[in-house]
């Protein structure tokens, strides 16, 4: 059996030849003779003369080949108290119908569609739709405010939008339609059609002339068969935040995107066809594209979409719950899930319930993961826990303990080792490689493997300028960290997330790493605010485990005094602030730089993706007790 040193070798030394290799799980309509086209270096294309249907890849061979009756979605609303179970045949069926609704409305291969909605099984059926007919989607998170969206729809230019009447939060029904109006009233592109979803929760208001009712459209269309693409054709759209405020339009190609994401499942994640996969995330984020509809699809597994959360739907108990009742073996989702569950829940009596036999791995991605909610996820599941780093931008894992390649061993704080495919080296700023063990920021020497974006939507030059001319030859990660001498890799924090203090360079992410340690600690951040003397100081912001009562002051001295331990007095941490929660966007990573922002009175916009813009405000008040009344000023722009 081969080794990790083995795979990741042959990526290393003949890269085409590896994923010539890989491209052979995929069924191709003209099978790539051409790997790698670098004509254009460093806008490099996979597959070039390859064809092929990725929608074909996900749902129908898997028909054809004896198994339909498989169960290939099964969605999991514990807010609408709804399981359903969707096999690939039935799955394709619907696909293809919505499909030929599209087609029906003008949609053809290369238009662009906008996909406002929430976690219900018909937002995959609509990415799955477009990909069958060559169409081109943008998943726009559902809830997004009508001026973010309209951002997004003068960007990509669809000529129909997909849509519901509205989403589901504990204890509030958020409507979709009003803020889809809104959004094509302020955008200057005007969509041909907005198809709206009605969920019984909600009934939206069909007021515009071009609103079509969802099962009107798709009763009376016939179902559409699959256009064959060129393997670099684009799949999808993902916008993700841009340092301009103007949003970036991340590009997943067809071709490279399949074969990377079926690679993925067995080697990395270790799952086989028919294994049951959980991605606990949301398809308006890089996670759910990839892990929650076409990875699990493309490798043939059952994939769970849920609809809920770690906590309070109804108990820390629902993924417990989950895993159980549906016989998940692997479980993917955020750090911060864990750290929800253990701050209501520190001794996982609720998971004395629930008979989690089947669960093979847990995979923890989207944020860094500090050790001690690793290892408490292991201890409470008994499984090997994985912490394995990605980005938006790359589509798949960069690097991870490859568990279905050879398991290695697991060094927590650490995202383990280079996902073969993958060339991670850590730069100085005058371009030089560091040191093992010395911070410096992660790059990715070019090319990328497949799967990774080739360029940004219709912004070549702006692709250049954000990722590629910083370090020429490489690829700008934005993330700083470390390799050891065993060629581990460490995540600490964003470049500007690296803070210095009187000199020295220090990550916020090994203070926070620290804090966590804490018993009565539940999630923690720390941010670099200026200051007149030494440049930067390190402030802390801590949330307590769930009916933990302590006097603030002498929390403070206690974390205070494990910092100066641990990292010593260079670090000069001398500031902690208790809140009931942290500023996070809706995917779980907390909005640090706009907490620094907030504490240095810089001028800053509320974040489109924050999950409650009030708690600004309360982070704004501690500020002002620890002597930042600059933080006041957060209430002036809420």
């Amino acid at each position: 059996m081969a080794t990790y040193q083995d795979v990741y070798r042959r990526s290393r030394d003949n890269p085409q030849g590896f994923w010539r290799t890989a491209a052979y799980a995929i069924d191709w309509d003209v099978a790539p003779s051409e790997i790698l086209d670098d004509r254009l270096a460093p806008l490099y294309r996979w597959y070039p003369d390859a064809v092929l249907n990725t929608c074909y890849n996900a749902l129908d061979r898997h028909v054809e080949r004896g198994r339909g009756e498989q169960a290939a979605l099964i969605y999991d609303s514990p807010v609408t108290e709804t399981v359903r179970s969707y096999s690939y045949r039935e799955l394709r069926d619907e696909v293809a119908v919505l499909a030929g609704a599209l087609r029906s409305l003008g949609v053809t291969k290369g238009d662009r569609v906008v996909i406002y909605m929430p976690m219900i099984p018909e937002t995959a059926m609509a990415m799955l739709a477009c990909s069958r007919i060559g169409a081109v989607h943008s998943v726009v998170f559902g809830g997004f405010a009508a001026n973010e969206l309209a951002t997004r729809i003068d960007d990509a230019k669809p000529k129909v939008v997909l849509s519901a009447s509205c989403g589901i939060e504990p204890g509030r029904v958020v409507e979709y339609k009003p803020l889809l109006d809104r959004a094509i009233e302020l955008s200057s592109h005007k969509p041909n059609h907005s198809v709206v979803f009605q969920r019984p929760e909600l009934l939206a208001e069909m007021n515009q002339p071009n609103d079509l009712d969802w099962v009107e459209l798709t009763a009376s269309s016939e179902p559409a068969a699959c256009v064959p693409v060129s393997a670099t054709d684009p799949l999808y759209i993902l916008y993700t935040s841009g340092t301009t405020g103007v949003p970036k339009g991340v590009v997943r190609d067809n071709g490279g995107h399949a074969v990377a994401l079926a690679w993925s499942m067995k080697n990395l994640y270790g799952a086989e066809p028919g294994d049951v996969y959980w991605a606990a995330s949301d398809v308006g984020w890089v996670v759910g594209h990839s892990y929650i509809v076409y990875g699990p699809l493309i490798h043939g597994c059952t994939s769970v979409l849920y609809e809920g959360k770690p906590v309070g739907t109804p108990d820390p108990g629902a993924f417990w719950r989950v895993i159980s009742q549906h016989g998940v073996s692997v479980l993917f989702t955020a750090p911060t899930a864990f750290r929800a569950i253990r701050r209501d829940d520190p001794q996982a009596s609720h998971l004395e319930r629930y008979d989690l036999s089947s669960l093979e791995t847990l995979f923890l991605a989207g944020e860094r993961c500090d050790p001690d909610t690793l290892h408490w996820a292991e201890r409470v599941l008994g499984v090997p826990v994985i912490d394995h780093w990605w980005q938006t931008e790359t589509g798949w894992p960069v690097a991870c303990n490859p568990m279905g390649i050879e398991p290695l061993a697991v060094k927590p704080g650490s995202p383990a080792v280079a996902v073969p495919g993958y060339d991670i080296r850590v730069l100085d700023d005058d371009g030089q490689e560091v040191d093992p063990n010395q911070i410096g920021a992660v790059v990715l020497k070019l090319p990328l493997p497949p799967g990774t974006l080739p360029t940004l939507w219709n912004a070549d030059d702006r692709y250049r300028q954000a990722y590629l001319e910083r370090y020429p030859g490489y690829y700008l990660t934005s993330d700083a960290g470390f390799v050891d001498e065993d060629g581990y890799l460490s995540i600490m924090s964003r470049i500007d997330d690296i803070i210095n203090v009187a000199g020295h360079r220090l990550s916020t992410g090994a203070i926070e790493e620290v804090l966590a340690e804490h018993p009565d600690v539940a999630e923690c951040a720390v941010i670099g605010v200026a200051d007149e003397l030494k440049g930067q100081l390190p402030m802390g912001f801590v949330v307590l485990q769930a009916g933990t009562q302590r006097d603030a002051a002498d929390l403070s001295e206690e974390l205070v005094q494990m910092v100066r331990n641990r990292i010593g007095p260079v670090a000069a941490f001398k500031q902690v602030a208790v809140v009931t929660r942290l500023p996070k966007t809706r995917s779980g990573k907390i909005l640090r730089s706009t907490m620094r922002k907030v504490a240095d009175g810089d001028d800053w916009s509320m974040p489109a993706t924050i999950d409650d813009p009030l708690i600004l405000d309360e982070i704004g008040e501690a500020l002002g007790s620890l002597g930042y009344p600059r933080g006041d000023d957060a209430k002036a722009v809420l």
